[in-house]
C-alpha cells in the first residue's frame, strides 16, 4: 500500500493546485469599472492583437489566410457576443436589470483589451460570492448573470495565456475525440473553456459542455437550463438539495466514527472540513463541494440514459471509474459497450497514445514551446488516465503514463505525487527521488516538493 504521509500530502497539494483559477487567486490591485473607458464594438479582425499572450508581437502580418492569432481573436469576440446575448435574454425573462458593470465587461471582451477585461473580471469576481476575497460583500444583483460572465472571462483568459496555435491544437484534440452527440464535462480551466470556445464558434452541431466543478451552485443549474434545457434533462434545485443532504449524512457518519474510534483508520478524507459548530453539523471546503458535484454528475447521467458522457477531470470522480475508459486525451464515462470497455489491449493503446503525444509535445514541431504552467494541462490529462488505469489494476501501464506526465511537466502536482506514491508503495523510494528533484529544479520555492524530497531521502536511508 502507498505510504500514508505521501497520500495525504498528495491530496492536499492537488486540492491547492486544482482550485486556483482565474478568480481564485488573491486579488491584485486593479482599477474598478468606474475608471474604465469602453471603446465599443468593431469588426473582429481589428482586435486580434489584444488577444495575443504577452510573448507575441503586437502586430499581426496580413496574409491570404487568417493566422491562428486572428482565428482565436475572432472566436473570443464571437463567444463574448453569444454570452452577452444570453445575459440579455436572462434579463428579459427574469425582468431583472443588467448591472452596468456587466455591460462594461462585455464591452471589454468586444474590444479585446485584456487589461480591462482582467480588471473588470476581478472586480465582478470579488462580488460574485463564489470566491473568498477578504470579506468583499456578495452582490446578489449579479447572481443571474454571473455564470455567463465567468464563461466569457474564462475563454478570454485562456486565449490570453495560450499561444494561439497551441490553444487550437489542445481544444481540437479534445473535441475531435468526442463522438457526435456526446456530452462533455470539463474540469480544469483550459479543459473547460478552450473546448467550450471552439465548440461554440466552429460551426456544425455543437456538443453540450458542462463543468464538473459547479453542479452544486444553484446559479449554474439555472445557467445549464438556459443553455441546454431543450437538449437534455438538466439538474434541478431539488436534486441538488438531495445530493447535499446525502453527502452531509454520509460525512457526519464518518466524522462520528473518527470521534468515537480515534485509534482506527480515519474515515474522513484529507482536506474534508466537517464538524459541529454551535450544535449543528457543518460541511465546508472544496472536498465537500466536489463530493456533492460527483453525486450530481451521476444523477445527470442517470437522467439522460440515451446520452453518452466524456470528462476532463479537475478532481477525480472515482465512483465513475468502474465504467470509464480512455477516449483520446480524456475519458468516456458509463461505458456499456464491451468493444469500448477498458481492457488490457486498450490500456496498452493508451500508453502508445501518450508516448506519441509526449514526443510531439516535447519536440516543438508546431511552434513555440509551452511554458511549464501550460504544459501542466497536458500532463494532467496523462496523469488522469494513469489514475484510471491504476484504479482498474493496470499498474505497469499506469506507471508508464505517470512517467510521461512527469516528462511533459516535471512540476505537475498530479504527476509528481501520484508517481512517487506509486513507487514508494512498491518500496522504490530511490527511484522516486529523481522525480522530486526534477520538480524542485523547476519550482525551487515549492515547500511541498522540498518536504517530499526530504522524506524520500529518509526512506531510502532506512
Amino acid at each position: 500500500m502507498p505510504w500514508p504521509w505521501l497520500l495525504g500530502a498528495l491530496c492536499l497539494l492537488i486540492l491547492m493546485a486544482l482550485f486556483r483559477g482565474p478568480h481564485r487567486e488573491e486579488p491584485r490591485s486593479a482599477a474598478g469599472p468606474a475608471g474604465t473607458n469602453p471603446t465599443g464594438s468593431a469588426e473582429d479582425e481589428q482586435f486580434s492583437a489584444g488577444w495575443r499572450a504577452r510573448k507575441f508581437a503586437t502586430t499581426v502580418p496580413r496574409a491570404s489566410e487568417p493566422t491562428a492569432e486572428e482565428i482565436v481573436a475572432g472566436k473570443v469576440i464571437q463567444f463574448g457576443r453569444s454570452r452577452r446575448e444570453i445575459v440579455r435574454s436572462i434579463a428579459r425573462r427574469t425582468q431583472k436589470p443588467i448591472p452596468a458593470e456587466v455591460e462594461e465587461f462585455f464591452d471589454a471582451i468586444e474590444s479585446g483589451d485584456w487589461e480591462r477585461i482582467h480588471a473588470l473580471g476581478k472586480w465582478l469576481g470579488k462580488r460574485s460570492g463564489q470566491y473568498d476575497y477578504d470579506g468583499t460583500p456578495h452582490w446578489p444583483e449579479l447572481d443571474p448573470f454571473w455564470p455567463a460572465v465567468l464563461d466569457a472571462y474564462g475563454v478570454a483568459e485562456q486565449a490570453h495565456l495560450w499561444p494561439a496555435q497551441k490553444l487550437l491544437d489542445y481544444g481540437n484534440s479534445i473535441l475531435d475525440s468526442l463522438r457526435p452527440g456526446m456530452v462533455y464535462v470539463g474540469g480544469t480551466d483550459p479543459g473547460r473553456w478552450i473546448p467550450e470556445l471552439l465548440n461554440e464558434t466552429s460551426g456544425g452541431d455543437p456538443h453540450i459542455i458542462v463543468t464538473q466543478n459547479a453542479f452544486a451552485d444553484s446559479r449554474y443549474l439555472e445557467f445549464m437550463q438556459t443553455l441546454y434545457g431543450e437538449r437534455f434533462s438538466a439538474l434541478t434545485q431539488e436534486e441538488s438539495k438531495r445530493a447535499f443532504d446525502a453527502y452531509v449524512a454520509d460525512a457526519q457518519k464518518r466524522w462520528e466514527h473518527d470521534q468515537q474510534f480515534p485509534d482506527e483508520p480515519k474515515q474522513l478524507r484529507p482536506g474534508e472540513k466537517v464538524g459541529m459548530t454551535d450544535g449543528k453539523f457543518q460541511v465546508t471546503g472544496q472536498v465537500s463541494v466536489m463530493d456533492i458535484n460527483e453525486r450530481l454528475l451521476r444523477i445527470l447521467m442517470e437522467k439522460n440514459p440515451d446520452l453518452t458522457f466524456a470528462i476532463e477531470q479537475s478532481f477525480p470522480f472515482k465512483s465513475t471509474y468502474d465504467a470509464a475508459t480512455p477516449l483520446g486525451p480524456i475519458m468516456e464515462l458509463g461505458v456499456r459497450d464491451e468493444q469500448r470497455a477498458l481492457t488490457a489491449e486498450r490500456a496498452t493503446q493508451t500508453v502508445d497514445y501518450w508516448r506519441a503525444a509526449t514526443e510531439q509535445l516535447l519536440s516543438d514541431a508546431n511552434g513555440p514551446v509551452l511554458d511549464e504552467d501550460l504544459r501542466k494541462a497536458h500532463s494532467k490529462l496523462a496523469a488522469s488516465h494513469a489514475d484510471l488505469l491504476l484504479n482498474r489494476g493496470y499498474t505497469a501501464e499506469a506507471e508508464q503514463l505517470l512517467r510521461f506526465a512527469a516528462q511533459i511537466a516535471p512540476s505537475s502536482p498530479e504527476a509528481v505525487f501520484n508517481y512517487t506514491s506509486l513507487l514508494v508503495g512498491q518500496n522504490r523510494a530511490a527511484d522516486a527521488i529523481p522525480i522530486a528533484e526534477s520538480a524542485l529544479r523547476v519550482d525551487p520555492g515549492n515547500r511541498q516538493f522540498r518536504d517530499l524530497l526530504a522524506e524520500l531521502r529518509r526512506l531510502r536511508r532506512n
